[in-house]
């Protein structure tokens, strides 16, 4: 730290230097984030230094909480849900699979999650000292439910399904997993940290949500296709007895006991959440979805025309291309500008994130790239 101040100009001079060296979002394909709803960053501001870790000095932003956690519910087929905002999916899965541990109370246990799991899960086994058993995928890079009840024993604390896998936005079959997790009187958690804020607005219905009675839990991100700010992740249970299974004294607090992983919680992140909500509404956010999987088709016919198919056929926003030496095509790419992902082994592909960020026109520029690259490479 500096012994003599600087003026508020000074300060603000080294961060828009500091800004600038920043990518733009307009050439990300790489990431599930976008730029939040402008009502979203204006609610930010407005709860800026508010905290939902003590809840009764903040009645009123607690109270907002509540409110996102019922229209949450309400949009995944449960209006009863309880549940918080949360820092994010990794946040969300953590608790989750903490309360499955909690409430079957046995040590040296496991979970069993598909292969196509976000990485979280691996740090919850570290964290909760669990063993992370890891399902076997189908032709379709959904989990394979033989795989999984191989996998089940008496140890097993939880199953976990996907709905918008983080590599390819496919859909785990849920209704299988349910009826395995009821056999077994076990835990059934769905990560829908992409997924949650995409399905509820397409025209095919995968039944993956609180609509299918054995799901316990669900991980929804409003800062992923919710449009809302920088952390906004969502941790909904079905009913309050799994929500209890987390909650510790909190001594000196306004509210006796907390349910939360984090203690001091920002309750800007909750009021943007229900700003952008309330303001698009299911129409608005239907509305989005449809322009994002827009994006999607015309990327995915643009590759076809220069002979570049997907690995699957997109379910949702989500893209994995089949590009010939795919880790130079991403590298090439990157020094254009263009930043994208790739996919695991077996599967290595080019993943491509199609949000609202994104253009027609930009994704025509990029298809250019590609090609001229591909064809380098070959």
């Amino acid at each position: 730290m500096r012994d003599k101040a600087l003026s508020e100009d000074e300060v603000m001079r080294i961060l828009e230097k500091t800004r600038e060296r920043d990518y733009s979002y307009d050439r990300f394909f790489s990431t599930m984030c976008t730029l939040p709803h402008p009502i979203a960053v204006r609610a930010h501001d407005m709860f800026l230094e508010t905290n939902l870790g003590d809840p009764g000095l903040f009645p009123g932003v607690a109270e907002l909480e509540e409110r996102v956690v019922q229209m949450l519910g309400e949009m995944l087929g449960c209006p009863d849900a309880c549940g918080y905002i949360s820092t994010g999916g990794t946040e969300s899965n953590i608790q989750a699979i903490r309360a499955a541990r909690n409430e079957a109370g046995k040590k040296n246990g496991n979970i069993v999650v598909p292969a196509s799991a976000h990485f979280s899960f691996d740090k919850i086994g570290d964290l909760l000292s669990l063993e992370v058993r890891k399902a076997e995928l189908d032709s379709e890079l959904k989990v394979d439910l033989s795989s999984v009840e191989s996998l089940l024993d008496d140890r097993t604390v939880a199953l976990v399904g996907i709905a918008g896998t983080t590599e390819f936005g496919q859909v785990d079959p849920i209704v299988g997993l349910a009826v395995l997790a009821a056999e077994q009187g076990l835990h059934l958690h769905v990560d829908a940290a992409f997924g949650g804020f995409v399905l509820p607005f397409l025209e095919r219905d995968w039944r993956w949500d609180f609509r299918v009675k054995g799901v316990s839990s669900i991980t929804i991100d409003p800062h992923k296709m919710g449009m809302s700010t920088i952390p906004a992740g969502g941790l909904l249970f079905r009913g309050q007895e799994c929500l209890s299974a987390l909650e510790t004294e909190t001594h000196y607090l306004t509210k006796a006991r907390q349910a939360s992983l984090t203690g001091t919680r920002s309750g800007a992140a909750a009021a943007a959440t229900y700003a952008v909500m309330m303001h698009l509404g299911r129409e608005g956010f239907k509305e989005m979805v449809d322009y994002c999987m827009d994006l999607t088709r015309h990327l995915v016919s643009g590759a076809r025309l220069i002979g570049i198919e997907p690995v699957i056929e997109p379910i949702m926003n989500v893209v994995a291309l089949k590009v010939p030496r795919p880790v130079d095509v991403r590298d090439e790419l990157m020094k254009r500008d263009w930043h994208v992902s790739m996919t695991r082994e077996p599967n290595r592909a080019l993943r491509l994130i199609l949000m609202g960020h994104m253009t027609h026109a930009n994704i025509d520029l990029f298809l250019e790239d590609l090609d001229e690259v591909c064809r380098e490479l070959i």
